[in-house]
């Protein structure tokens, strides 16, 4: 017993006298702290398609993409279940204090949506994938976040991962972003998806990045964000050498009602917004064979949170969006989506803080430029605690 306590306290007295034999390391540690925080969730939905269904590794059953919505002329209506943890994330960050006062911060964080390597047959084990990856110094962020574009903080509180999907700007992305008082500005990576041939191409050739501009007004009501974006849309492949310019607008925010009850809400507007609107409801533009025709599109959601009491609370939700198609170059783009449209209803429950259960309704609508529509009806539970 005498010799196991010895060997114990020599083992720690040597574990403390390594540490402290490192002054670079004993200085990190005592000029840096150290975050991590996510949630574990789990979802259960039933999904109710009214034109077919989603294939088994579809992520439209995993969450609500508005654009997987089956429509058809044919198809038989069909339902699934499915269940899925994938959803839970991870984050770790870092600050370090500086001598004049600032500071150097760092975030890290994972999930395991939209990853390959896993499977519902044995073990379900899915890969981790990057969902931010940045550090911030004096305003400036370098890194991969939320896109400047988007207002992270006008999204309701919903079971589904996005919530107003068709109606909501959401990005994440490599990004320069410099913030000064309510302003912020950003130069983010560029991609655009074009139809060409009735199919999706992505092209990755712009010789610019991506730009936006954001105000910021925070007040006793609540706040009130616009942003703005321009950006290059090309096409260039074997003779095509092509490009168009797209813009953009978006404005959103939050307004409190009583002590605790909100609405929350986004109007988005622009030519060209293809993959930064409802997980690229649209592409960005259309490839007639000579030149780009960018498409534009109108966006937005509403949505209205109630608490019932400390314990119990609701969000109504109505999302849209319309994409205004040339149709005199369908011949080259088919039959794209031409609107899209939900509304959705929660009830959650935390009988401890951070420890969430709840049940949504969701009901959603997609229609094609030919006039082909699919229905989605989706019932879904989820549990929920935060760390």
């Amino acid at each position: 017993m005498t010799t196991k306590t010895m060997t114990t306290k020599s083992l720690c007295a040597l574990a403390v006298a390594s540490v402290l034999s490192a002054p670079a390391l004993a200085a990190d540690l005592n000029g840096t702290s150290v975050n991590y925080g996510g949630y574990i969730k789990l979802d259960a939905m039933w999904s109710d398609f009214s034109d077919g269904s989603l294939g088994a590794q579809n992520l439209g059953r995993d969450f609500y993409i508005p654009s997987s919505t089956p429509v058809s002329a044919t198809s038989s209506e069909d339902a699934v279940f499915d269940m899925h943890a994938k959803q839970s994330r991870f984050f770790f960050g870092t600050k370090t204090a500086l001598d004049d006062g600032s500071s150097i911060d760092t975030k890290i964080e994972l999930d395991f949506l939209v990853t390959p390597g896993g499977n519902e047959r044995v073990s379900n084990s899915y890969v981790p994938r990057i969902r931010q990856a940045y550090v911030t110094y004096k305003g400036w962020l370098f890194g991969q976040a939320w896109s400047n574009f988007q207002n992270v903080g006008a999204l309701p509180e919903t079971l589904d991962f996005v919530g107003p999907t068709e109606g909501t700007v959401f990005n994440r992305q490599a990004m320069i972003k410099y913030t000064t008082g309510n302003w912020s500005f950003s130069m983010e990576n560029p991609e655009s998806t074009v139809t060409v041939n009735k199919a999706m191409v992505v092209t990755d050739d712009a010789s610019m990045p991506d730009f936006t501009a954001r105000y910021t007004h925070n007040a006793d009501w609540g706040n009130f964000v616009v942003t703005a974006l321009a950006r290059q849309l090309t096409y260039k492949a074997g003779a095509a050498d092509e490009t168009e310019s797209s813009f953009g607008i978006s404005a959103s925010g939050m307004v409190k009602v009583g002590s605790k009850d909100n609405v929350k809400f986004m109007l988005t507007q622009g030519s060209g917004l293809g993959r930064y609107v409802g997980l690229n409801a649209a592409h960005g533009a259309v490839y007639d064979g000579s030149r780009l025709d960018a498409i534009d599109s109108t966006s937005g959601f509403v949505a209205y949170q109630h608490f019932w009491n400390d314990q119990l609370r609701s969000t109504f939700l109505y999302s849209f969006f319309d994409a205004d198609n040339n149709v005199d170059l369908l011949a080259y783009s088919g039959d794209p989506t031409k609107k899209i449209h939900s509304y959705s209803a929660n009830i959650l429950y935390s009988p401890v803080k951070k420890l969430t259960f709840g049940v949504e309704y969701k009901v959603a609508n997609r229609e094609t430029e030919s006039g082909l529509d699919g229905d989605l009806d989706r019932i879904q539970l989820s549990a929920k605690y935060v760390f």
